[in-house]
């Protein structure tokens, strides 16, 4: 995938492209990063890429000329135009992976001090938001959208790490654990010393569910739960260990009988 960056602080990106991640893909030519200075395009004489809002107001507005200007420039009709902006569509997972599976080449504009000239919008296909709240500028909001949408393009994280991940199937990820099994007599749940894959499988979509009622039941308002999911429900109702972990603990005995010692 090719990502073109158009901004007026070119700076600001170069430690961000040195992270792990980041940096991998770069180098494996899995995507590629073009970061444009706005102001390179500007005709203004004092070399300005914004001025003063017309009919008055506070601060500084990008101007519609070197943005267009570098836009042209910079891209091609296969290329997915966003701006960055607080009327946008609020970006999420799905947005991300609608990107990622889309599109090949991706452009984005990153607004600063008070706006943008609003003749610029209608150049671009897609206004994004990533929140109802203030930033000093897109700059910000584009490393959201770089990061989720990057880590979606095959060969850039781990298939499997994707597919557990939280907001990938409208429910938040489930709780996962590290040794000791006991700390400050905080126990690991048995189960997951049990060596009984399925019964594990069961547990972690078992939290995963009573995670997301708990913390954001909101992501479950259009969620059509199956048949098994209906199930772990009435069991998280009831607040009692069901048969099927009750016997996968009982057979995993000798795996974590000697954790506590």
């Amino acid at each position: 995938m090719k990502i073109t960056i158009l901004t007026t602080f070119i700076n600001v990106f170069d430690s961000f492209f040195e992270t792990s991640i980041l940096k991998r893909a770069i180098k494996e030519g899995l995507v590629e990063f073009k970061i444009v200075n706005i102001r390179d395009y500007t005709l203004d004489k004092h070399h300005r890429s914004d001025s003063s809002p017309i009919g008055g107001g506070a601060g500084l507005i990008l101007k519609c000329q070197p943005i267009i200007d570098a836009l042209n420039a910079n891209s091609t009709d296969r290329t997915l135009k966003i701006i960055t902006t607080p009327r946008g569509k609020i970006f999420n997972q799905k947005m991300a992976v609608e990107i990622a599976r889309n599109y090949d080449e991706i452009l984005i504009l990153c607004g600063h001090y008070e706006g943008i000239d609003e003749r610029v919008y209608k150049y671009f296909d897609l206004e994004i938001s990533i929140g109802d709240y203030i930033l000093t500028g897109g700059e910000t909001a584009s490393f959201v959208l770089i990061d989720a949408i990057t880590r979606l393009i095959p060969g850039v994280i781990n298939d499997d790490s994707i597919k557990e991940e939280t907001f990938n199937n409208s429910l938040v990820e489930y709780p996962q654990y590290t040794e000791p099994y006991n700390y400050n007599n905080d126990y690991v749940p048995d189960i997951l010393y049990s060596g009984n894959h399925e019964a594990i499988r069961k547990f972690n979509l078992k939290k995963s569910l009573e995670y997301t009622l708990k913390y954001r039941p909101d992501l479950l308002k259009d969620y059509i739960f199956n048949k098994e999911e209906l199930s772990l429900l009435d069991e998280i109702k009831e607040n009692k260990t069901p048969s099927w972990e009750k016997e996968a603990i009982e057979k995993g005995k000798k795996f974590i009988k000697n954790k506590d010692n």
